[in-house]
């Protein structure tokens, strides 16, 4: 059993620019408020994953950042892929979302090649998904602010993470899709940060990170009534 939750952050530097290095923020403190430390290791271009990985976040960037991190990002896939099938839990936000995918075509032509790990692909649209959504999960609301031309069209082997309740927002705009799952990776495009609004959905990454990690305590429910009300406030928010 590992003495400290080790959180990988994947391209801090390429992959930040909304500041979803909030969603570590909320994990880092819910583990300490149950009694338990978290241990944050930063992976950029060149660096290694480390085997004894428990949870791996990335955030939003824009198509530069997704250039820069693509081949880098493709010899870390059979790794990212085989920490998958054994359960590691994984959030990716906006921009890793989509080179978690099959690949992102840019509004320029360019196809800039995802890792395939959640059976879904992009497409740059014409105009921007751009507001505060809802959107129903199996760990309920999911409430976050959403800024992306890419359209993103899941696939067969892969479940949207939750229906939006606005029909015209979400992955593509059409189908009502927000987000997607595959074993414990969980891709969305939700900002805010998510992990923030969404105590449940947090504790359910943060009770398979302990898995992982040999734990085999359960979580302790926690007040989360500040996390209810900033929820309440930003679905009340004009887009």
């Amino acid at each position: 059993m590992s003495s400290k939750i080790n959180i990988v952050h994947l391209y801090p530097q390429e992959m930040n620019i909304y500041g979803d290095n909030g969603n570590i923020l909320v994990l880092v403190k819910r583990l300490e408020w149950q009694g338990l430390k978290a241990n944050i290791i930063n992976i950029g271009i060149g660096d290694k994953l480390p085997n004894n990985t428990h949870l791996i976040i990335g955030g939003g960037g824009q198509d530069a950042g997704q250039q820069l991190i693509a081949k880098d990002l493709q010899t870390k896939a059979n790794t990212i892929a085989q920490m998958s099938r054994d359960g590691v839990p994984m959030l990716m936000i906006c921009g890793m979302y989509q080179m978690f995918g099959h690949y992102f075509k840019t509004q320029s032509g360019e196809t800039i090649k995802g890792i395939g790990l959640l059976d879904a692909y992009t497409v740059a649209g014409a105009g921007r998904l751009i507001g505060n959504i809802t959107t129903q999960s199996q760990w309920g609301e999911l409430v976050g602010y959403e800024n992306h031309s890419g359209k993103t069209y899941l696939q067969a082997a892969c479940e949207p993470l939750g229906i939006t309740v606005e029909p015209q927002q979400g992955n593509n705009g059409q189908d009502k899709t927000e987000g997607a799952i595959v074993n414990h990776t969980y891709g969305s495009y939700l900002h805010g940060p998510l992990l923030a609004k969404a105590p449940e959905f947090a504790d359910n990454i943060l009770s398979q990170s302990l898995k992982i990690a040999g734990y085999s305590k359960s979580l302790s429910n926690l007040d989360d009534r500040l996390e209810r009300q900033a929820a309440a406030i930003a679905k009340k928010r004009p887009r």
